[in-house]
Formats: structure tokens, C-alpha cells, sequence
């Protein structure tokens, strides 16, 4: 079984798939094309209408074949939200999503960073590339409902109202926060989002330019990176053009989304152009009209304005779209600390120390770090990048006792920790001690060195590796 972080992808094996989030949640999906938009009211899989080709919902069970999908659909999104409406998510058990194949085994598990004010959460994808169906992991959060999220794939939503006198229940799709259940979608329209947000890490973009002016964006974010007691940031062209080019890309499929139509990333776009980072962040927002009105959108909500503010990040990039259709304004903000060779080391270097203290808690001995070790964790990192892959086995079948042996190691006993999406040596090393195969590598009595690896760009924005010798 795979156990995946944000960004993370495994392939699917054939035959139906049983999904699972156990807890006070509903689960829903939408079916999409390559548009990331439905074709009409049968691809919104929800309590009221809990089945559509290929899919079905039944006790909070959905059970997904992929072939089976209607005509023409590359995606199925699974969609959470609390069973009782007026309930936050962060109030709630972090959600943990289980995917079984037809054969009754263990597909993979994700367990998404906690959410807090969001009232739904994009939890995973289905997609299909070429003949194969894979799934992602996303931990995307909206904070206006499961009306907000069918909007933005292109539901109309319409409020019904039940009568004061008692009549029954109105409705077949879920609303908003204070809606309970009496929204109905009607046949799909274009719908201006306004104001919806989604930070997450993420089409051959029409022939867009970057803004060329940012019309006071760049003051505005030093002036509340001030505030922070964080430095001013630079705007670099690398990344105003390719956060131009994935604003254009989201506004080209009229959604917002972590990719374009042809499955680049805002980070591949970032590489792409020939920039290189040790930390990024991004802001993927529609509906402002203006970077005062953007920069404000941010800094209303606490994560967005954590990154927005993040000391480590030295330069910025800002682009613009509007969506011809509906007149919806995308935008895409990136923030970056550019890479050296001093940085990586010093981020290497924190990684060790925090698994050290995490060894020293459970009374064990420290690591020490190993040249060789560093070097194939490193090289796995790249290779995961170049290759756009995400695994302990490479393409070729190399694995990483073949890899450590290939760096010139000597060390009897090999492990490997893996991990993409996550931003600091902080939150990576969380992440591996909460998950039990990674936190008995960590803690594992024979292995007495570690090398560390980490690489900015592909998919997921950020790869990680742990490679422990004894």
C-alpha cells in the first residue's frame, strides 16, 4: 500500500475500487473531462443522486470503476464535507482516505494536512494518463461549501428555499455553509467564482503575456511582509512568467486547478524557464479584479498569509488571466527562494537534526551523516523531477540498495524514506513520524547514518529522500 502526500501519485490497478473516508463525513464526486469541467447534472455523485456510470455511492462507500465512466471523462475528483453542514472540517477527525482494489487489497492510504476553516476539501483525483488510471493526492480546501467547489467544475447551483410551513426537503445537491442540503444544480452554465482560493501546490496556455505591470501588487506584499517582520521580496521574471502562463492555463479550462490541460504544474512551469528553489509557495485564487483586492483576498486567510509572509522566500512572481466566457479572473502569485548549493546543505542539515531529536526522544542514538548516502538520495530527488515519477523504484528498477551501492556505499543494511509536497525540513519529518513505515525507519536501532536528498519542481513542487545506512 502507498501511503501518499499532497501531490503524491500511484497507479491504479484494473478492475472497480472501493474508496473509503470513515468518520462525520459525506463523501461526493464529480466526473470530468480534460476541461476539468462536468458535462452536465449526471456527473455530480452526491447522497441525493449516488450513481452515475461508473460510480456509485452507497453508505459513504464510493466504488469506482475507471473504464466505465461516462464517454469521454479523464477524472474523478473525491469530495468531503462534514455530515452536519454547519460543522467546520478543523472542528472534525482529520479525514483519511483508503482506496481498495477489486481483489480486496490495500491501494493506497492519504491523510491530508488538518484542515481549519474549510468547509470542503478536494481529497484525491482519479485521472487517467494514456491507457493508464492513476490516483492523486490533493488536500485542496474551500472554505464556501459543496456549492462553491460544483460551481468552480461547472454546476449551476441554485438555492432552493423550504417553505416555513413545513414542506419536505427541497433539493438534490448539497449548499453552502447555512444551506444544509437544498441546493440544486441545473444544467451547467459559466458561473463567476468569486473570491474562491485554493493553496495548493499546482494546458498548453494560450498565448497570454505575463502582467507587465503589477499595478502596485508589489508594494502592497511588502508592506504586509513588513508588518510580519519579514523581508521585502523582489519580483523575478522567471516566476512572473510562469505564474502568467498558469494564470492564462486556468483561465483557458475556467477552474482553478494545480494544472494545466496538458498536465504541467505551476512548479514544472517554474523549472521549466530555468529557475531553480530550495522553498516555494503559490496562491491560486479567482475572482479579484485587482492585486489590491487579490493581495487583501490572501492575507484574510491565515495560511494563505503565512506563505504569503514566509521570511525564507526572496523573490515573487505575479500573473493574470480573465476567462473570455464569464469575465472570471484568475490569478497565480508564486514566492521562491532561489537555490544554492549552501542552501541545500543547510536544508539537508536541518533534516538530520530534527530526526536526530526524534531518535534521541525514543532513546536511541544519533545518525551521522554519510557522503555517499547524500548522494543517492540527492540523485533519487533529481531523477523523481526529470522523470516526473514518484516511487522507491525507479523507471529502470534501480532500488535504493542499488542506488546507495552505485554512490559508493558500503552499508549492509539500506532503507529509504520518501516524500513530495511538503514545504520545510519541519513539516517533512512530521509528516514521516506520523506515518508508520516512515517513522520505523526513522527509529530503527540498526541504521546508523543518513544521507538526505531534496529537489524543487515537478508535480508536487518538492521531493524528498532519506536514506538510511548500517
Amino acid at each position: 500500500m502507498s501511503e501518499l502526500v499532497p501531490g503524491g501519485n500511484v497507479p491504479l490497478p484494473h478492475g472497480t475500487l472501493t474508496i473509503r473516508v470513515p468518520g462525520p463525513f459525506d463523501v461526493s464526486a464529480l466526473v470530468t473531462d480534460d476541461t476539468g469541467r462536468v458535462g452536465g447534472d449526471a456527473d455530480f455523485v452526491f447522497y441525493n443522486q449516488p450513481a452515475a456510470p461508473g460510480a456509485r455511492l452507497a453508505g459513504g462507500t464510493l466504488t469506482v470503476d475507471p473504464p466505465r465512466l461516462r464517454a469521454g471523462a479523464t477524472r474523478l475528483t473525491v469530495v468531503i464535507s462534514p455530515a452536519d453542514p454547519g460543522t467546520p472540517l478543523g472542528g472534525l477527525p482529520a479525514p483519511t482516505l483508503f482506496v481498495t482494489g477489486a481483489d480486496g487489497r490495500a491501494v493506497a492510504r492519504f491523510t491530508p494536512q488538518r484542515p481549519r476553516r474549510e468547509t470542503v476539501l478536494l481529497l484525491a483525483e482519479l485521472y487517467r494518463r494514456g491507457p493508464v488510471w492513476k490516483l492523486r493526492a490533493l488536500g485542496q480546501g474551500y472554505a464556501d461549501g459543496l456549492a462553491g467547489v460544483a460551481r468552480d467544475f461547472g454546476v449551476d447551483v441554485v438555492e432552493d428555499t423550504v417553505p416555513a410551513s413545513g414542506g419536505g426537503p427541497g433539493g438534490v445537491a448539497p449548499g453552502g455553509p447555512g444551506t444544509g442540503r437544498g441546493a440544486v444544480p441545473r444544467a451547467p452554465r459559466p458561473v463567476p467564482a468569486r473570491g474562491r482560493a485554493a493553496s495548493a501546490p499546482g494546458g498548453t496556455a494560450p498565448a497570454v503575456p505575463p502582467a507587465a505591470s503589477p499595478d502596485g501588487f508589489l508594494g502592497l506584499v511588502n508592506s504586509a511582509r513588513a508588518a510580519a517582520g519579514s523581508p521585502a521580496v523582489s519580483l523575478s521574471p522567471h516566476l512572473t512568467t510562469a505564474a502568467g502562463a498558469h494564470a492564462a492555463a486556468m483561465a483557458a479550462q475556467g477552474r482553478l486547478a494545480a494544472e494545466g490541460a496538458d498536465g504541467l504544474s505551476v512548479h514544472q512551469r517554474v523549472t521549466a524557464g530555468g529557475y531553480r528553489y530550495l522553498a516555494v509557495g503559490e496562491h491560486l485564487v479567482s475572482g479579484p479584479r485587482t492585486p489590491a483586492e487579490f493581495v487583501e483576498h490572501c492575507l484574510s486567510d491565515p495560511r494563505a498569509r503565512r506563505t504569503l509572509s514566509d521570511p525564507a522566500c526572496t523573490d515573487a512572481g505575479l500573473g493574470r488571466a480573465t476567462d473570455p466566457r464569464t469575465g472570471t479572473v484568475y490569478w497565480t502569485a508564486l514566492w521562491a527562494q532561489p537555490f544554492s548549493a549552501e542552501g541545500l546543505r543547510r536544508t539537508a542539515a536541518e533534516v538530520l537534526v530534527l530526526t536526530n531529536a526524534r531518535r534521541t526522544a525514543a532513546g536511541l542514538p544519533p545518525l551521522a551523516p554519510d557522503p555517499a548516502l547524500t548522494a543517492a538520495a540527492q540523485a533519487h530527488c533529481d531523477d523523481m523531477v526529470a522523470r516526473a515519477f514518484y516511487a522507491h523504484t525507479s523507471p529502470d528498477g534501480g532500488e535504493p540498495w542499488h542506488r546507495a551501492a552505485a554512490a559508493g556505499s558500503t552499508r549492509r543494511t539500506i532503507g529509504e524514506n520518501i516524500a513530495c509536497g511538503q514545504r520545510s525540513a519541519a513539516e517533512v519529518v512530521e509528516g514521516w513520524m506520523n506515518s508508520p513505515g516512515h517513522r520505523a525507519n526513522i527509529l530503527k536501532p540498526d541504521f546508523t547514518h543518513m544521507g538526505v536528498g531534496f529537489t524543487g519542481g515537478g508535480g508536487a513542487g518538492t521531493y524528498w529522500a532519506q536514506l538510511f545506512g548500517g
